[in-house]
């Protein structure tokens, strides 16, 4: 298993119903290591980058719409499988059909207004990193706790 990092986006409606807290514990408890976090306004330009492989298609005006509304929270946690252990957290992007347990299942009840995004692959995770992040925001530490989470050759 190899050491990963992947963008997290806690969209607005995360922020607006004060779920951040709640999120960002739930990814902490698991193990991962956060080691970037900022709150900023997407902009539509933003939008439109991050979403480049969208911006056709007849969703992304509402997809736009609603990611430029509030201010999102935007972070990168790490750990190993990192990416695809956050889209296991984070559920089916349609909330009705995410499973109990889930970030979405347990919080959401839309396919659109669905709380977090997070990479799908660790190409789209770098890609995103640096759309959102500049590599002096990006921190590497030594976990104290890195030896409870995971065993020496999982990392």
């Amino acid at each position: 298993m190899s050491l990963q990092q992947t963008l997290i986006l806690l969209k607005p409606d995360a922020v607006q119903r004060r779920l951040c807290g709640k999120i960002l514990g739930r990814l902490e408890d698991r193990g991962l290591k956060i080691v970037a976090l900022k709150m900023l306004k997407v902009t539509k330009e933003l939008a439109a980058q991050h979403y480049a492989e969208h911006v056709k298609k007849p969703f992304y005006p509402q997809l736009e719409e609603f990611i430029t509304s509030g201010p999102v929270v935007s972070l990168i946690v790490e750990g190993p499988g990192a990416v695809q252990v956050v889209r296991d957290m984070m559920g089916k992007t349609n909330c009705r059909e995410s499973a109990p347990g889930t970030i979405r299942g347990d919080y959401g009840l839309s396919r659109q207004v669905n709380l977090i995004h997070g990479s799908d692959s660790p190409e789209s995770a770098q890609k995103e990193i640096a759309i959102y992040f500049r590599p002096e925001e990006i921190l590497s530490y030594d976990s104290t706790l890195a030896e409870w989470v995971c065993a020496g050759d999982e990392k």
